[in-house]
């Protein structure tokens, strides 16, 4: 059973950083074949794929990014802790959601390649 657990949220003022972790089990990041992505859901909005590494068809640690984040979110993993991180930089009120990863199938999917849902870790920017 593959679970995922997000960590790491909290209150920042705007401008500020956070690095979110995913704590991954069931699956060997740096190993297994894999695509983990962060999501981000606020009531009343989409869920949007923020940021997204995969280790699948030998592209080791390609990494994917939404336009809304590209260039402030750094996705990456640590393959001895078995762990992914969202390093965030300045963050803006409008990144303020529930941040939560998934893994599965592809990178880019919607979400809809992604079989397995970890619970999220709430981040709040303050202006």
């Amino acid at each position: 059973e593959v679970q995922l657990q997000a960590s790491g949220g909290g209150l920042v003022q705007a401008g500020g950083s956070l690095r979110l972790s995913c704590a991954v089990s069931g699956v060997t990041i740096g190993y297994d074949d894999y695509a983990i992505g962060w999501f981000r859901q606020t009531p009343g909005k989409e869920r949007e794929e923020v940021a997204c590494i995969t280790d699948s068809d030998g592209r080791f640690g390609k990494t994917y990014y939404s336009d809304s984040v590209k260039g402030r979110f750094t996705i990456s993993s640590d393959d001895a802790k078995n762990t992914v991180y969202l390093q965030m930089i300045s963050l803006k009120p409008e990144d303020t959601a529930d941040y939560y990863c998934a893994n599965g199938a592809m990178c880019n999917s919607g979400g809809y390649g992604m079989d397995d849902w970890g619970k999220g870790t709430q981040v709040t920017v303050s202006s």
